[in-house]
């Protein structure tokens, strides 16, 4: 056998007998040669292995800053308030942030003050917080993400001025298959009654694919409808799937729907945003607070409150904690959970999208395992150009 592929995998320990202990299969290293990996010396087989020792427990302080300082000006909270609020909303945010890589958007000074993005954890950063190195084509390197597992973890980075929290689709132990896949109603001056109108077209059309559906307001103006995948296809599937659903959507309600990203094209339309399904695209996490005036939240909600009463700038940091106590679960995260058979679910897409005239090649191939087979070439014959 030789050696021909470099696979990165975290572990909890070399076992005796030279074996991983827990280990999870993180990604393929393309940039490493097999020649330049060298395993561990491991302890000889005759030497008795130490007595187990109780786990030294790093202890999780959060000094808190500048609490007082006035974050949201017209509304007079401050980062004290922004803190108060997630440590309130922790044990809902916190299914949502485990094991997936965290990106901040930091505003030291309030939401009317300069702000910057922040992939990297800094390197000042707690040794007992949580970081998983992740190899980035875009920035060319590798990056240390922030993980969030524990409420200690949350409220530092809330600590650091981080005001919207945005994750990945997928979680560390499986980072190329996303647990969601989204569609991002933007509406850009559109009403936010045809919003609403979409939204529940999307989900009459899920429903009739026996896809379930979870929804959330963005935050800002929009709502997103999230599906839930369960790891089961890549981002690249993901993305065809969500193209798929945008364009029947888009060609029943060509008055107040489209795929175009362009704003001045898009005439007044919502924009079904299909294009935030990729590997290392973000999602503004639910109950994530956004810098905007009001403090609006992204909140999770039941489709039964998608209507039109439905108010997102009600959502706030002020009233989101009473809505969590009067509710028994979380609807979305509930949602999120439901795994559907997909290949069933894409072949009465294509079935509906062919009946319509609808079905465009590429999307379809993107999706569907059996579209992106071809036939063998005949012997003798030239290929059609």
């Amino acid at each position: 056998m030789e050696p021909l592929l470099v696979c990165e995998v975290r572990f909890k320990e070399w076992t005796r007998d030279g074996l991983l202990r827990q280990p999870a299969f993180l990604r393929l290293r393309e940039d490493k040669a097999p020649l330049e990996c060298v395993r561990d010396a491991r302890r000889p087989p005759e030497e008795p292995e130490p007595p187990e020792q109780e786990p030294v427990v790093a202890r999780r302080t959060v000094g808190f800053t500048n609490l007082d300082k006035v974050f949201w000006p017209a509304e007079g909270y401050t980062k004290g308030d922004l803190i108060g609020f997630y440590r309130a909303v922790s044990s809902w945010i916190l299914p949502y942030l485990r094991e997936r890589p965290l990106v901040m958007t930091r505003y030291p000074d309030g939401i009317q003050g300069k702000s910057f993005f922040q992939k990297d954890a800094p390197g000042f950063a707690p040794p007992w917080l949580r970081t998983e190195r992740i190899w980035s084509d875009h920035a060319g390197r590798e990056i240390d993400y922030f993980v969030c597992d524990d409420e200690s973890s949350l409220l530092y980075v809330a600590n650091l001025g981080t005001i919207p929290l945005h994750i990945w689709a997928s979680r560390v132990p499986s980072l190329a298959r996303p647990d969601w896949c989204i569609l991002d109603l933007d509406p850009k001056g559109a009403p936010f009654a045809h919003v609403v109108k979409l939204a529940l077209a999307i989900r009459r059309l899920c429903e009739e694919l026996e896809l379930p559906t979870g929804i959330k307001t963005s935050g800002a103006s929009g709502l997103h409808v999230l599906i839930p995948l369960a790891g089961q296809c890549t981002f690249e599937q993901s993305r065809g799937l969500a193209e798929l659903l945008a364009r029947v959507v888009e060609a029943e309600h060509r008055d107040i729907a489209t795929t175009v990203r362009s704003l001045p094209a898009r005439h007044g339309r919502v924009y079904l945003d299909y294009l935030q399904n990729g590997h290392g695209r973000l999602l503004v996490a639910p109950l994530s607070v956004r810098p905007l005036p009001g403090a609006p939240v992204s909140t999770p909600l039941s489709w039964n409150e998608v209507g039109s009463r439905l108010e997102p700038e009600k959502f706030t940091i002020r009233s989101v904690p009473k809505r969590l106590q009067r509710l028994e679960h979380d609807p979305l995260h509930a949602a999120l959970k439901l795994r559907s058979d997909l290949h069933a679910v894409l072949t009465r897409l294509s079935e509906r999208l062919q009946v319509r005239g609808a079905a465009r090649g590429p999307a379809r191939r993107a999706i569907h395992p059996r579209a992106t087979k071809t036939k063998p070439r005949q012997k003798g014959r030239r290929p059609r150009r």
